[in-house]
């Protein structure tokens, strides 16, 4: 976990200077594919899913070691051969998990985050689960397994494999001639996030387009379908936190409301979307109809509000990359610790973003549990050992937490606030 961590110390800059650069081109050709609420939502589901995963908060059903141990056949050295079958492997097993997330009730909890943008962009490429906690991927991965693929070069193409797929999620690059054919590209992930009919769970692919095509789930951007992006049941929030376990919710108020033992049970291994008959004529839940008439969601911001919500978001960030520079140092303990910090930070303002009120008290808390911390330990995770005044600085940061979350919710009225395009 370690050398994820410093991995991502510079995974992290690159990403965010690569959708910075999206945002300024965008403004400059007047086409911008950006909301500032949206993007920062979409940076925080980002930040969440990279803590979750750096502590390796998941319990793996059977690890890929085991899987090599127990079923090779053979015993492949490391030559090219062995890198290019694990990556076909990697990506094999990819396009399966992906296809399982989209048609499976409960995988598709997992997945929905990732979709739950109203845009398209490089930003919502960064919108990855914190739901995912039983980690099964490695079982896709049987075929690496019995041809002899070695532990260690898995290790290295996973996080490559899973990086590779963020530069195709942007609305500026249009169909790329003959590399449409062997590699996903923009213009057939665009398909792939949109909630037309004619697009819904079509290009599964990760890196190569070919499993599509070879199993009949591959569709081309059409010129007189515009795609539209979303899904079908709006998120209608800026929380990641909220958006991760909307779907597990819904399908345990079903599970639980259902008269059939067999529907309780059952609900989780339908088809997604699937209810119980007796439930979803009780309790309907409202979907999109008109894919080009809906309403997006786009709760009242001042400027002053999306400012302060950059600025949460860009604190939470550099928080993050010192616990990647500090990673052994913090220590397990420290790390969880460090870690519910931040994810009550993200929490505590989109809460802020969606206006909710109960934001100003959880801002009271996490600002004065981070002043306490500080006072009681006189350091903030080790952070006076690198800046002498560390310890003010993040006194200084809460106290600006706890002022933003009382001005927010008791002095700047969303009624009346001007709903800007950006």
């Amino acid at each position: 976990m370690e050398t994820y961590a410093n991995a991502l110390l510079y995974a992290i800059p690159f990403f965010t200077g690569l959708v910075l650069i999206e945002i300024l081109y965008g403004y400059f050709v007047k086409n911008q594919k950006h909301n500032v609420m949206d993007t920062v939502s979409s940076l925080s589901s980002g930040l969440t899913n990279i803590i979750k995963d750096s502590l390796g908060l998941v319990v793996v059903l059977v690890s890929y070691p085991f899987l090599l141990k127990s079923l090779s056949l053979f015993e492949m050295k490391a030559t090219w051969l062995v890198w290019l079958v694990a990556f076909i492997s990697i990506d094999f097993a990819g396009y399966w998990n992906h296809r399982l997330s989209h048609h499976i009730n409960i995988f598709w909890n997992q997945h929905v985050i990732h979709h739950s943008s109203e845009e398209f962009n490089l930003a919502c490429a960064l919108r990855q689960s914190i739901s995912n906690l039983v980690g099964y991927f490695s079982i896709l991965l049987i075929p690496a397994a019995v041809l002899g693929v070695p532990t260690q070069v898995i290790a290295i193409l996973a996080p490559i494999h899973l990086f590779a797929q963020f530069w195709y999620h942007t609305q500026h690059i249009g169909k790329m001639g003959w590399l449409e054919y062997i590699i996903v590209t923009p213009s057939q992930h665009r398909v792939h996030h949109a909630i037309n009919s004619e697009y819904i769970d079509k290009n599964l692919g990760q890196v190569l387009s070919i499993w599509d095509r070879m199993f009949g789930t591959f569709q081309e951007e059409l010129d007189d379908v515009p795609p539209q992006y979303g899904v079908l049941k709006p998120a209608s929030t800026w929380n990641p936190i909220l958006i991760n376990f909307q779907h597990f919710w819904r399908l345990l108020q079903d599970a639980w409301r259902a008269n059939n033992w067999l529907d309780k049970f059952r609900i989780w291994f339908m088809p997604t979307g699937w209810r119980p008959e007796d439930v979803a004529k009780k309790y309907p839940i409202a979907i999109i109809e008109d894919v080009y008439n809906f309403k997006k969601y786009r709760p009242a911001a001042s400027n002053s509000l999306k400012g302060y919500a950059i600025f949460q978001m860009l604190s939470s960030t550099i928080l993050m990359l010192f616990m990647f520079y500090n990673y052994s140092e913090i220590g397990f303990k420290g790390l969880l610790l460090f870690g519910a910090f931040v994810f009550t930070g993200i929490y505590g303002y989109s809460a802020l973003m969606d206006r909710k009120r109960h934001a100003v008290w959880i801002e009271l808390f996490r600002g004065l549990t981070g002043i306490g911390l500080i006072v009681f330990t006189n350091d903030w995770f080790g952070l006076n050992s690198y800046i002498t005044i560390g310890s003010l600085l993040m006194i200084l940061y809460y106290v600006i937490t706890i002022i933003g979350g009382f001005y927010f919710t008791f002095f700047e009225k969303p009624t009346g606030l001007l709903q800007l395009p950006i």
